[in-house]
């Protein structure tokens, strides 16, 4: 039988993750795995516990936690030749959705029992790894606004947005990309290697994980009634056709600020220097994938999603 690793972190969430262990370690044992358990404690342990299961030739690391439990994991699995699965349980789950991972723990390993298996791209910014989205401006003052709190949720993350909003102003960014360079004060400058934020917000619904490119994302400042219906647009896929929005792909980028300041990597708060390095790393993670994920469509797309997050969640 061949070696895998879980790696939990316990306090991800919202849900409880009681009998999570046995549960995997059923699954995987009937699909030929000695399972490996371990916990988080404290930031930066993924890592960690994934390099060993690098180190020691392990086939399969599983993570159970959210966006940044994925990041910490999935960071350590980087150009390596280690299949990673994702059993989404956080509160965004950005990465997972996108992918068309179910957001239940049967569904999830359901997924990995398939054993289809993508080469999927990851991006850096100034070398450290994103796998859903890096961004600046006021969805990076949102995540750190966010990080704050002491419940976790869709309703505690759009608390986080409205109470940021009415005190927020926008900065001048220059963006080098593709041989042009565009200067724009903006509200959000997003580079997404996957489509959404998480929570089924999709703020690039186009992007693909497998094609080489991030998609750059600049929503320029409005009216409030603009900015509520960029909000809305968000939950719906039509972002694309917002006259607030403009988009590029590129393989890579170069960001500039006048100073440091907030960003977020795949949700989690940091301080990054005024000038931002990006770049795609292309089919550098293996990730088991469902096989059978639809195109997207607005409001078909997104509203399936929601309704499979309400009704399938075991």
């Amino acid at each position: 039988m061949a070696d895998a690793m879980l790696i939990i972190n316990p306090i991800s969430g919202t849900s409880k993750k009681k009998g999570l262990d046995s549960k995997v370690e059923k699954a995987m044992r009937n699909a030929g795995y000695n399972l490996d358990v371990r916990y988080t404690g404290c930031r930066g342990d993924a890592t960690r516990l994934a390099a060993e299961a690098v180190e020691k030739g392990y086939e399969v690391v599983l993570a159970a936690g959210g966006d940044g439990t994925v990041n910490e994991t999935a960071q350590a699995l980087c150009e390596t030749p280690v299949k990673f699965g994702i059993i989404p349980s956080g509160s965004g789950n950005g990465l997972a959705r996108h992918i068309g991972i179910p957001i239940s723990v049967d569904g999830a390993l359901e997924v990995v029992g398939r054993g289809i298996v993508a080469q999927c791209d990851y991006g850096t910014v100034n070398r450290h790894p994103f796998f859903c989205t890096f961004g600046v401006g006021f969805d990076a003052a949102v995540s750190h606004n966010f990080a704050k709190q002491s419940k976790r949720g869709l309703f505690t993350y759009l608390k986080s947005a409205l109470t940021q909003y009415i005190n927020y102003k926008p900065d001048t960014y220059t963006i080098s990309a593709n041989g042009k360079i565009l200067t724009e004060r903006a509200f959000v400058v997003a580079c997404c290697n996957a489509s959404q934020y998480g929570n089924n917000a999709y703020i690039a619904p186009k992007a693909s994980i497998t094609d080489g490119l991030l998609d750059i994302i600049i929503i320029h400042q409005g009216s409030p009634i603009d900015t509520a219906m960029v909000g809305m647009d968000l939950f719906t896929g039509y972002i694309d056709s917002n006259t607030l929005i403009h988009s590029l792909r590129a393989p890579a980028a170069v960001i500039y600020r006048t100073n440091e300041g907030p960003a977020h990597i795949d949700g989690e708060p940091m301080i990054l220097d005024d000038i931002m390095d990006i770049k795609c790393h292309h089919a550098g993670l293996n990730i088991f994938i469902p096989g059978d994920k639809q195109p997207f469509r607005p409001l078909i797309t997104p509203f399936r999603s929601i309704w499979n997050s309400l009704f399938h969640h075991k």
